[in-house]
């Protein structure tokens, strides 16, 4: 068996164990606290990554959302002016036949005396109500206005009369021209004059 050595002093040698025993307790105290203080920065460190994850995913969302949303009023105004364009799609060649209109109406209250004439009063009566029903199956209506207030959305006033008996004051009296409406949509406003 090997010599046990014996230090000389019992007392150093316990104080010696003591010691090494702290050392040993302090050394796994520091890294248990060591330890602790990675996890926390390593905590910390994905706590903020989280973070700015979720600051990214709220932004990206956000972006989604609005994209989405401005492809619906796109969609909306696109279905709108679509509708819109239906609903007057005959405006223009409504515009560009009311001028026949007009001479037809002007060529009926030509007087006539001969039966020529007559006859082609007659045809020109029938072509005015032809006309007039083409116009009205597609929504064209003449505006009412002898007798109607003035209304400055639907007439236009080319002269101004005193009031005479039995007139009320901004009442229609004579139509220098018909005007038409295409369904809630004014063509041309009549030309008229008003009562003062």
């Amino acid at each position: 068996m090997a010599d046990e050595v014996k230090h000389p002093n019992p007392k150093a040698a316990e104080d010696l164990n003591v010691d090494e025993k702290e050392r040993k307790h302090s050394s796994k105290k520091a890294q248990a606290d060591l330890n602790a203080k990675s996890e926390k920065n390593e905590t910390a460190e994905l706590e903020k990554q989280l973070a700015d994850l979720q600051q990214k995913y709220d932004e990206m969302e956000d972006k989604y959302l609005r994209a989405e949303a401005e492809m619906q009023n796109m969609t909306k105004r696109f279905k709108n002016e679509q509708a819109q364009l239906l609903k007057y799609e005959g405006q223009k060649l409504a515009t560009e036949i009311l001028p026949v209109m007009d001479n037809l109406n002007r060529a009926l209250q030509a007087e006539v005396e001969d039966d020529a004439s007559n006859q082609l009063k007659h045809g020109i009566e029938m072509v005015a109500k032809d006309m007039e029903k083409a116009l009205t199956d597609n929504e064209i209506t003449k505006i009412e206005a002898i007798g109607k207030k003035f209304d400055p959305t639907k007439h236009q006033a080319v002269k101004t009369v005193p009031t005479e008996d039995g007139q009320e004051a901004d009442t229609v009296v004579e139509v220098y021209q018909d005007g038409y409406m295409l369904k809630d949509r004014v063509l041309r406003p009549a030309m008229v004059v008003v009562a003062q």
